[in-house]
């Protein structure tokens, strides 16, 4: 599209990150927010008086029907993503939908086929931690060699929900609208952070369990996997929403030739390289790059990074390129939580699909 022309965004959506969405395209000069949409209208007019956005609605198909209407983000429940992200694509929309992209496999083929009859429209999905400074550095790192041989790596995600977080949306904690717990909600953005800069995921074995939690979910609290990578590099898995910790992420790389881990995407836990030169220059980039992300209002679990895939986002539009998190980049990092909760069921390894 021209570049001076104005982009024209709705959020279906605006209950927990539907104004963080709101707010980012707000960022970026000739973009328009001109709908709020959600199914509980006080939640669309709320972001719509903060925002001074024009059009609200409970129906995200009189979204979909207006004409000047360029794009969408789409920040509905699980359950949700599917249906209103094929039918956005096929009126035309480009589409920006958050994590997971599907609740299971039949959902993401059908994305998948959406997104292909229409190749002139923009489709990612939202793993906003591939923006991180720090997951950018160590991709960086990985795929230079300085780790040497990689032997393993690994991610946790220690984090706390409540009786009153799962009781306060009847989807969440379910198999047939969530599509499972920690896994598929908190820990998919490290998994996904882990899978990229690992090159993808090959084979599963995994296992998970309602520890605290049973009678308010019906899904996994806990969940651990051992993981092959597609270079043969394993790695470990770790998550829970049950930990006294609020919310800590660890992401780590070991090899012949060096080691990082870094706690919460920015604190360093480990760096040692042989080569001596090496530390202190990545200990500076890591330290840098935090700083320099715009923030805006959000929960500090979701890191500073939202601002710069929704800028790539618009800037994939306006370019008529690929975006830099494509739909098929996103559907991995589901396909890996959907083969974890397949290799409990089997007690075994399993081909990651996708």
């Amino acid at each position: 599209m021209p570049s001076g022309s104005t982009i024209r965004v709705g959020i279906i959506g605006c209950g927990v990150i539907g104004p963080l969405h709101a707010e980012c395209y707000q960022l970026i000069p000739g973009v328009e927010v001109a709908w709020a949409c959600d199914l509980v209208e006080a939640k669309a007019r709320k972001l719509a008086d903060k925002l001074a956005i024009p059009g609200v609605t409970t129906d995200y198909k009189e979204v979909l029907a207006d004409p000047k209407l360029d794009a969408v983000s789409v920040c509905t429940d699980h359950a949700a993503h599917v249906p209103i992200s094929v039918a956005a694509l096929e009126a035309g929309k480009h589409v920006l939908c958050e994590k997971a992209l599907a609740a299971d496999a039949a959902g993401l083929d059908a994305l998948m086929t959406a997104a292909r009859r229409r190749p002139e429209l923009v489709f990612s999905g939202v793993f906003q931690h591939r923006f991180d400074p720090a997951v950018r550095t160590l991709k960086r790192l990985s795929d230079e060699g300085a780790f040497g041989q990689l032997l393993a790596a690994g991610v946790q995600v220690r984090c706390y929900r409540s009786r009153e977080y799962y009781e306060a949306d009847e989807w969440r904690g379910t198999w047939s609208h969530e599509g499972g717990g920690v896994l598929i909600n908190q820990a998919i953005h490290s998994i996904d952070a882990l899978a990229w800069i690992m090159g993808g995921a090959e084979s599963i074995c995994g296992a998970h369990a309602n520890l605290t939690h049973d009678g308010v979910m019906e899904t996994e609290d806990t969940a651990v996997a051992a993981v092959r990578f597609r270079g043969g590099v394993l790695g470990t898995l770790e998550a829970t929403c049950s930990s006294h910790i609020g919310w800590e992420t660890v992401l780590s790389l070991h090899g012949s030739q060096g080691s990082v881990e870094i706690c919460s995407d920015h604190h360093l836990n480990k760096i040692q390289f042989a080569d001596p030169a090496l530390a202190p220059l990545v200990q500076a980039e890591l330290a840098g790059g935090h700083d320099q992300l715009k923030v805006v209002s959000a929960r500090t679990h979701y890191g500073s990074s939202h601002p710069l895939q929704i800028a790539d986002f618009v800037e994939a539009i306006r370019l008529g390129r690929p975006p830099f998190v494509s739909g098929q980049q996103a559907r991995h990092a589901v396909d890996i939580v959907l083969a974890i909760y397949e290799s409990h069921r089997r007690h075994g390894w399993v081909k990651v699909g996708g």
